[in-house]
Protein backbone atom coordinates (compact mmCIF):
# COMPACT_ATOMS: atom_id res chain seq x y z
CA UNK A 1 0.00 0.00 0.00
CA UNK A 2 2.70 2.55 0.66
CA UNK A 3 4.68 1.72 -1.89
CA UNK A 4 1.50 2.43 -4.24
CA UNK A 5 1.22 5.73 -2.57
CA UNK A 6 4.86 6.64 -3.22
CA UNK A 7 4.64 5.43 -6.78
CA UNK A 8 1.36 8.39 -7.29
CA UNK A 9 2.93 10.80 -5.85
CA UNK A 10 6.41 10.59 -7.58
CA UNK A 11 3.62 10.35 -10.64
CA UNK A 12 1.83 13.16 -9.91
CA UNK A 13 5.21 15.03 -9.54
CA UNK A 14 6.60 13.94 -12.66
CA UNK A 15 3.16 15.28 -14.46
CA UNK A 16 3.27 18.77 -12.30
CA UNK A 17 6.89 18.88 -13.82
CA UNK A 18 6.59 18.16 -17.48
CA UNK A 19 5.61 21.50 -19.10
CA UNK A 20 8.76 23.20 -16.86
CA UNK A 21 10.89 20.01 -17.91
CA UNK A 22 9.97 20.74 -21.81
CA UNK A 23 10.58 24.40 -21.49
CA UNK A 24 13.83 23.80 -19.72
CA UNK A 25 14.78 21.21 -23.21
CA UNK A 26 13.36 24.41 -25.18
CA UNK A 27 15.87 26.89 -23.63
CA UNK A 28 18.94 24.55 -23.77
CA UNK A 29 18.53 23.98 -27.32
CA UNK A 30 18.39 27.04 -27.84
CA UNK A 31 21.23 28.25 -25.61
CA UNK A 32 23.46 25.27 -27.44
CA UNK A 33 22.16 26.96 -31.00
CA UNK A 34 23.68 30.07 -29.76
CA UNK A 35 27.22 27.73 -29.12
CA UNK A 36 27.20 25.73 -32.29
CA UNK A 37 26.23 29.08 -34.20
CA UNK A 38 29.05 30.98 -32.57
CA UNK A 39 31.77 28.50 -33.31
CA UNK A 40 30.43 28.11 -37.00
CA UNK A 41 28.24 25.16 -37.10
CA UNK A 42 25.23 27.26 -38.71
CA UNK A 43 23.69 24.07 -39.71
CA UNK A 44 23.47 22.79 -36.56
CA UNK A 45 22.39 25.84 -34.89
CA UNK A 46 19.80 25.78 -37.50
CA UNK A 47 18.06 22.25 -36.86
CA UNK A 48 18.79 22.98 -32.79
CA UNK A 49 16.53 25.95 -32.89
CA UNK A 50 13.39 23.94 -34.79
CA UNK A 51 13.68 21.24 -32.47
CA UNK A 52 13.25 23.87 -29.60
CA UNK A 53 10.14 25.10 -31.77
CA UNK A 54 8.78 21.55 -30.95
CA UNK A 55 9.72 21.58 -27.47
CA UNK A 56 8.01 24.73 -27.31
CA UNK A 57 4.57 23.46 -28.88
CA UNK A 58 4.37 20.94 -26.78
CA UNK A 59 5.51 22.75 -23.41
CA UNK A 60 2.21 24.15 -23.59
CA UNK A 61 -0.22 21.68 -24.42
CA UNK A 62 1.65 19.73 -21.55
CA UNK A 63 0.28 22.29 -19.33
CA UNK A 64 -3.08 22.40 -20.37
CA UNK A 65 -3.72 18.74 -20.80
CA UNK A 66 -2.16 18.11 -17.19
CA UNK A 67 -3.70 21.52 -16.24
CA UNK A 68 -0.43 22.49 -15.00
CA UNK A 69 -0.62 25.97 -16.14
CA UNK A 70 1.51 28.53 -13.47
CA UNK A 71 3.01 31.91 -13.27
CA UNK A 72 6.09 30.37 -12.96
CA UNK A 73 5.75 28.28 -15.84
CA UNK A 74 4.38 31.21 -18.04
CA UNK A 75 7.47 33.15 -17.26
CA UNK A 76 9.80 30.14 -17.43
CA UNK A 77 8.62 29.90 -21.36
CA UNK A 78 9.16 33.74 -22.12
CA UNK A 79 12.46 33.19 -20.38
CA UNK A 80 12.90 30.34 -23.10
CA UNK A 81 11.42 31.78 -26.46
CA UNK A 82 13.53 35.30 -25.86
CA UNK A 83 17.03 32.90 -25.76
CA UNK A 84 15.70 29.92 -28.34
CA UNK A 85 13.50 32.26 -31.16
CA UNK A 86 15.31 35.48 -30.24
CA UNK A 87 18.84 35.32 -30.28
CA UNK A 88 19.65 31.54 -31.51
CA UNK A 89 17.77 33.00 -34.55
CA UNK A 90 19.21 36.51 -34.97
CA UNK A 91 22.67 35.47 -34.52
CA UNK A 92 22.14 32.87 -36.88
CA UNK A 93 21.04 35.00 -39.35
CA UNK A 94 24.07 37.48 -38.79
CA UNK A 95 26.78 34.77 -38.69
CA UNK A 96 25.49 33.16 -42.06
CA UNK A 97 24.76 37.22 -43.71
CA UNK A 98 24.09 39.96 -41.77
CA UNK A 99 27.37 40.78 -40.34
CA UNK A 100 28.67 41.31 -44.17
CA UNK A 101 26.65 44.88 -43.57
CA UNK A 102 28.52 46.27 -40.37
CA UNK A 103 27.42 47.89 -38.17
CA UNK A 104 23.75 48.29 -39.34
CA UNK A 105 23.64 44.44 -39.48
CA UNK A 106 24.88 44.38 -35.92
CA UNK A 107 22.35 46.92 -35.29
CA UNK A 108 19.04 44.83 -36.75
CA UNK A 109 20.25 41.98 -34.94
CA UNK A 110 20.18 43.69 -31.68
CA UNK A 111 17.02 45.62 -32.80
CA UNK A 112 15.45 41.89 -33.48
CA UNK A 113 16.15 40.64 -30.19
CA UNK A 114 14.91 43.87 -28.41
CA UNK A 115 11.56 43.61 -30.27
CA UNK A 116 11.41 40.04 -29.25
CA UNK A 117 11.61 41.04 -25.72
CA UNK A 118 9.13 43.59 -25.74
CA UNK A 119 6.88 41.58 -27.39
CA UNK A 120 7.38 38.41 -25.05
CA UNK A 121 6.69 41.39 -21.93
CA UNK A 122 3.71 42.78 -23.11
CA UNK A 123 2.33 39.19 -23.87
CA UNK A 124 3.28 38.44 -20.20
CA UNK A 125 1.43 41.46 -18.70
CA UNK A 126 -2.11 41.22 -20.80
CA UNK A 127 -4.64 38.83 -20.13
CA UNK A 128 -4.96 35.53 -22.37
CA UNK A 129 -8.19 36.28 -24.50
CA UNK A 130 -7.82 33.87 -27.52
CA UNK A 131 -5.80 36.35 -29.51
CA UNK A 132 -2.08 37.61 -30.11
CA UNK A 133 -1.03 40.83 -29.84
CA UNK A 134 1.61 41.18 -32.78
CA UNK A 135 3.62 38.27 -34.09
CA UNK A 136 4.65 35.46 -31.58
CA UNK A 137 8.48 35.45 -31.00
CA UNK A 138 8.13 31.92 -31.99
CA UNK A 139 6.83 32.49 -35.72
CA UNK A 140 9.30 35.16 -36.57
CA UNK A 141 12.22 33.12 -34.98
CA UNK A 142 11.51 30.33 -37.35
CA UNK A 143 10.98 32.44 -40.16
CA UNK A 144 14.08 33.99 -39.47
CA UNK A 145 15.56 30.54 -39.21
CA UNK A 146 14.14 29.55 -42.61
CA UNK A 147 15.20 32.34 -44.26
CA UNK A 148 18.89 31.14 -43.54
CA UNK A 149 18.05 28.57 -45.79
CA UNK A 150 17.60 31.29 -48.31
CA UNK A 151 20.95 33.07 -48.41
CA UNK A 152 22.62 31.15 -51.68
CA UNK A 153 19.68 32.17 -53.65
CA UNK A 154 18.68 35.19 -52.40
CA UNK A 155 20.41 38.68 -52.24
CA UNK A 156 21.33 40.00 -48.92
CA UNK A 157 19.27 42.99 -48.88
CA UNK A 158 16.52 41.09 -48.58
CA UNK A 159 17.66 39.63 -45.36
CA UNK A 160 17.80 43.33 -43.71
CA UNK A 161 14.51 43.93 -45.16
CA UNK A 162 12.92 40.55 -43.23
CA UNK A 163 14.76 41.04 -40.03
CA UNK A 164 13.06 44.82 -40.22
CA UNK A 165 10.00 43.44 -40.94
CA UNK A 166 9.80 40.75 -38.73
CA UNK A 167 10.96 42.77 -36.07
CA UNK A 168 7.88 45.41 -36.51
CA UNK A 169 5.34 42.61 -36.43
CA UNK A 170 6.21 41.35 -33.42
CA UNK A 171 5.63 44.88 -31.37
CA UNK A 172 2.79 45.75 -33.58
CA UNK A 173 -0.67 45.78 -32.36
CA UNK A 174 -2.56 43.67 -34.97
CA UNK A 175 -4.49 40.27 -33.24
CA UNK A 176 -3.94 37.34 -34.47
CA UNK A 177 -5.81 34.40 -33.20
CA UNK A 178 -4.44 31.63 -31.27
CA UNK A 179 -4.44 28.17 -32.82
Amino acid sequence: MFLLYVVDQTVKKLKAQTANVLTLVNITLGGFAIIVGINGNLNLSLLLIFIAALADRFDGAAARKFQIESELGKQLDSMSDIISFGVAPALLLYQGILFEFGAPGAFFTVFFIGCGAFRLARFNITENNGFFTGLPITAAGCLITLSFLAIPYWKPHAFIIIIVILSFLMVSSFRLRKV
